[in-house]
């Protein structure tokens, strides 16, 4: 039976945290009424996150693993999602920094009709927990680069939480060029050339001090990112192949 959700989970070096990740996240799923999917990307890692992965969908049939050489965030998602089966796809950070239980905002019946749901720590209603204000101020200044250079009227393009219709994830991660962080902003920017109604979700989101993210060298590396997506579009990167 084909699922109705697939949670594709970006790893890279996660073993400190992947099987807590995983149990949460099967947990809630085994809960629900329709059929899902767990997809662990690893992204080349070097510690243990593998073997345990492994030992984990030993007794969990319903958790897939996908090894990849290390490219990035980016190129892990991209293979997760052309990799996942399900109606719906849900990017889902391997810190579980936004309770699982939150996902029913981003699928039916809470959200109907739309393309794309992404994850918003910004949006009414959000609310974020323990997160240091350096940290929020640098996000805020890498949003508003996005905003003035790619695609406006997003107020939090980088959360690591965003949902997928099936097949609008098999066409746009088809066409993704970006392997690093930048990665969402150029999907988001292929969809808003589409027309695809992009809904942004509010979430509770914790800040967990573990994060990959490195705010200086990875903003630099972002904001190149964001001017790649320009030149990309110039050159018809993001066109459909007929």
């Amino acid at each position: 039976m084909k699922p109705f959700l697939s949670v594709v989970i970006p790893a890279f070096n996660e073993s400190s945290r992947i099987v807590t990740t995983l149990e949460e996240v099967t947990g809630y799923l085994g809960s629900q009424s329709y059929a899902s999917e767990v997809l662990v990307v690893d992204d080349g890692s070097s510690d243990d996150t593998v073997s345990l992965v492994e030992a984990f969908r030993s007794s969990h049939p319903s958790v897939k693993l996908l090894r990849v050489a290390h490219g990035g965030k980016g190129w892990a998602v991209k293979n997760g999602m052309l990799s996942a089966e399900g109606e719906y796809r849900f990017l889902c950070d391997a810190d579980l920094s936004m309770p699982i239980d939150q996902v029913d905002r981003f699928l039916p019946p809470m959200l109907e009709g739309f393309e794309i749901a992404i994850g918003s720590r910004e949006a009414a209603g959000s609310r974020r927990f323990d997160e240091p204000p350096m940290r929020h101020f640098q996000g805020r200044v890498f949003n508003f680069a996005v905003q003035a250079l790619a695609i406006r009227s997003f107020s939090d393009t980088q959360c690591g939480f965003k949902c997928f219709r099936g097949d609008v994830a098999a066409e746009l991660f088809a066409l993704q060029r970006l392997n690093g962080f930048g990665f969402d902003v150029e999907v988001l920017f292929m969809a808003r050339r589409r027309g695809l109604k992009v809904v942004e979700v509010p979430i509770d989101w914790y800040y967990k001090p573990e994060s990959k993210v490195r705010p200086l060298r990875d903003s630099v590396g972002m904001l190149k990112d964001v001017a790649a997506v320009r030149l990309n579009q110039w050159m018809g990167r993001y066109a459909i192949p007929r």
